[in-house]
């Protein structure tokens, strides 16, 4: 049976926030003033960013960029003003931008600042201001703000660039929706409990759909899903993705991957998915291992496919997390036939299979003119743990494909003799390569009759990859480790 204690570092209880560099705070400026003093390019795009968000802009600057005519020629509510600022500018004004060439011009402007009470900051001069900018995820009203504290703005935007591709534009649209419905919400009286459940389900449904703008429609389902007394679970429909982990390296998965594992409840994993992949789930989702191992105590299909079905019906949002691409020996389609037989919705996320990765390892290609007209994807472990007999061996003795063998370790000098019975000329160059992507990748070069003996010598532990064809001889082949 499956062990379902979540698989959790013991963490001690810490009962205080750990101390911050800086205080993230989200400002309203809609019909407040602010001040700009500097007319270079980033003036123009603080201008521009304090106008985004609903201020009135004065620009103080002896000369203004091109970049700052055309903003303020554009926006009514970017104002020039062709002289220095003065002390007198900052009255009324709820926050200040400076951009200035010294630091004394930074402490000069600063100052005048502070002595108006307005916060400020000063362009590349972290020392003198009260607040920096953060770099900004944008789908407004959700916005994501990001900080270093000034000291790698660089990777703050990296930072910024890599949420970009996770978060769905869409989500736009599911924040708007919940601040124009808060108040309806609201004006149900609703006890707290309840009124949680319904922005839990409110969430789930927006990660449910997250390209697609939420209607009136909506609300009436969430709002009769807590108020028609089914319990707490009332609405609640589970569901269950089957994702591809890859091989192993977490930044082979793909973004909608990545989605699923953000926005699920349970995540039962693969022995072969590492600890990486783990942490880009939820972190309040139960993490389950139930691998299948070779010769090992495992969990069986019937267990693992028993659960998927139980926390679905749960309500739960379930990823069935499995190494390389689910429908490449995963045995996906005995999960998506229960699953399906138990009225459980399912989605299927393909992920990159290690075929595909090792050939990028070895950078060689899996086909190639006039030596591979084509790939073909073999197991060469039967049920029994021997080598299987109903392989077609013309196919794999055809000198002009390229064959992957997945789970062949054990039996890889049996097949290996076999494909030389078969007419395959020895000298059929093949490499196995060991934990593609993983730490510690290594990689047996040989042929078809001299690798086995390389793998006796060198003692390989799972999971292992062996490629063959005339195409491997492209290969960059690494030393092994």
């Amino acid at each position: 049976m499956i062990d379902q204690t979540p698989r959790q570092p013991d963490e001690a209880p810490n009962p205080r926030m750990a101390p911050l560099a800086t205080l993230p705070v989200f400002y309203r400026l809609a019909g407040k003033r602010a001040i700009v003093s500097g007319g270079g390019v980033p003036a123009a795009w603080k201008a521009e960013l304090l106008a985004a968000a609903g201020a009135r802009v004065d620009v103080y600057a002896t000369t203004f960029s091109d970049k700052m005519r055309d903003l303020a020629s554009g926006l009514d509510l970017v104002t020039l003003h062709a002289r220095a600022f003065a002390e007198a500018d900052f009255a009324g004004a709820a926050i200040a931008i400076g951009d200035v060439e010294t630091d004394a011009q930074a402490a000069a402007f600063h100052a005048a600042a502070r002595r108006a009470g307005v916060p400020a900051n000063v362009i590349d001069k972290p020392a003198h201001g009260d607040f920096q900018f953060g770099a900004i995820v944008e789908r407004s009203p959700l916005v994501i703000g990001i900080s270093t504290d000034g000291g790698a703005p660089v990777f703050g935007q990296m930072l910024r660039a890599r949420i970009e591709t996770l978060l769905p534009g869409g989500f736009r649209h599911w924040a708007a929706a919940a601040k124009s419905w808060r108040p309806r919400v609201t004006g149900l009286k609703l006890d707290h409990g309840t009124r949680r459940r319904f922005w839990e389900r409110f969430a789930r449904l927006a990660f449910d759909h997250p390209d697609r703008a939420p209607d009136e429609t909506d609300l009436a389902g969430l709002i009769a899903s807590i108020t028609t007394g089914a319990g707490a679970s009332a609405g609640a429909r589970g569901s269950v993705a089957l994702v591809g982990a890859g091989p192993g390296d977490p930044e082979l998965l793909t973004l909608k991957a990545v989605r699923a594992l953000q926005s699920a409840d349970v995540v039962l994993f693969d022995d072969l998915v590492l600890p990486g992949t783990l942490e880009l789930a939820r972190r309040e989702a139960t993490k389950l291992a139930v691998g299948k191992r070779g010769y090992k105590p495992s969990c069986t299909q019937e267990d693992i496919c028993a659960l998927m079905i139980q926390l679905a019906g749960e309500g739960r949002r379930v990823v069935r997390l499995k190494g390389g691409d689910p429908m490449v020996f995963g045995r996906a389609g005995e999960e998506i036939a229960a699953l399906l037989a138990a009225n459980v919705d399912v989605e299927v996320i393909p992920g990159v299979t290690a075929a595909s990765a090792a050939a990028a390892s070895l950078r060689t290609s899996l086909t190639e003119r006039a030596l591979a007209r084509r790939v073909q994807f073999i197991t060469a472990h039967a049920r029994d743990g021997r080598l299987p007999e109903d392989l077609d061996w013309r196919s794999l003795a055809d000198p002009g494909a390229t064959s992957v063998v997945y789970m062949g370790l054990k039996t890889l000098a049996p097949l290996m003799a076999r494909l030389i019975a078969e007419g395959l000329p020895p000298d059929t160059p093949a490499t196995l390569v060991e934990r593609v992507s993983w730490p510690g990748e290594r990689h047996l070069a040989g042929t078809i009759a001299t690798l086995p003996g390389l793998i006796a010598a060198a003692k390989p532990t799972a999971p292992c990859l062996v490629l063959i064809g005339a195409a491997i001889t492209r290969a960059k082949i690494a030393s092994p480790a």
